[in-house]
């Protein structure tokens, strides 16, 4: 007897559980009126030979975004034609891939997958929460709310990166492991044509004064990082060229450039060298006879 008002229970509750979905499904409400979800997700992956503080700047990032997905590091740079179907296998429809080449250089990808666009980024003057050690600190899995600088707004390139970016680093509420708490702010601003990442922390009181009046303040909590655009693609990880960034000067030649200022620099001085032995030799008189007794009373 028990078993069967167990049974009669569970096929109850089941019952109800397609009423309720039904109702649901059954509003009167147009679909412009419904509330829209926010569903994204991010696949975030590097390549091969990162270094120790790439891997630190990762974990960050994991921690301020639980609605990433964190995969193996892809063996190859040249196939990035593989993670938009990486993403899609992960059910992810925005992706951070962090790309490392030569001497500690970071690149970072930034793209909705499948379609596009993307946006290539250099990454520069990386902090991670270890080296900076502040005092701030969020709850772990935590939303954060993004703000942008007004010159987002000003150019074509700008405003598509801010869209891109709400997308990618806006936590979403129905995310499975974001907490209903929204304690810190991620900002970014745009400075000498870079684009400067911040994390703050928001304090609504005072901690030398814990029973006086709410004020609200922020204290930085880290990350750091400066984000140089330097193309954006109509598709992901490729495609037509949308914009190029004409001001942004790689990094090899950079080095290329000051390799060559001390090469130019020793031919300058081996050049500097001839030109003096030139000179004495030039300096030089003919022997004389009479200057030599020898030659005179031979």
């Amino acid at each position: 007897m028990a078993s069967v008002l167990k049974t009669q229970k569970i096929n109850a509750a089941k019952a109800g559980k397609g009423k309720r979905k039904a109702d649901a499904m059954d509003t009167d409400e147009p679909p412009a009126q419904r509330q829209k979800r926010n569903k994204q997700r991010v696949l975030m992956l590097s390549s091969r030979g990162i270094t120790h503080r790439m891997r630190h700047l990762m974990n960050d990032l994991e921690v301020l975004l639980p609605h990433v997905k964190k995969d193996s590091k892809l063996d190859s740079k040249n196939h990035l034609r593989l993670i938009p179907e990486l993403a899609d296998l992960n059910n992810c429809n925005n992706t951070l891939f962090f790309e490392a080449r030569r001497h500690e250089d970071l690149y970072l990808w930034a793209a909705k997958t499948p379609n596009g666009p993307s946006i290539k980024l250099h990454v520069q003057n990386v902090h991670t929460m270890d080296e900076l050690k502040m005092t701030g600190n969020c709850l772990k899995g935590s939303r954060g709310l993004l703000t942008f600088d007004k010159q987002f707004d000003e150019t074509e390139w700008g405003r598509l990166t801010k869209e891109l970016f709400t997308q990618i680093f806006g936590v979403p509420s129905t995310a499975r492991k974001a907490k209903p708490f929204i304690d810190h702010i991620l900002t970014f601003s745009i400075l000498d044509s870079k684009i400067w990442f911040r994390n703050y922390q928001i304090i609504e009181k005072d901690p030398l004064q814990p029973n006086g009046p709410p004020q609200t303040t922020l204290v930085e909590i880290g990350p750091r990082f400066v984000l140089t655009p330097i193309r954006i693609f109509e598709g992901a990880f490729g495609g037509a060229t949308v914009y190029s960034n004409p001001e942004f000067v790689s990094p090899s030649a950079v080095r290329s450039m000051l390799n060559h200022e001390k090469g130019s620099k020793y031919n300058k001085r081996k050049d500097a060298e001839q030109e003096t032995t030139r000179r004495k030799e030039g300096r030089k008189r003919p022997e004389d006879e009479l200057a030599v007794l020898s030659k005179v009373f031979a």
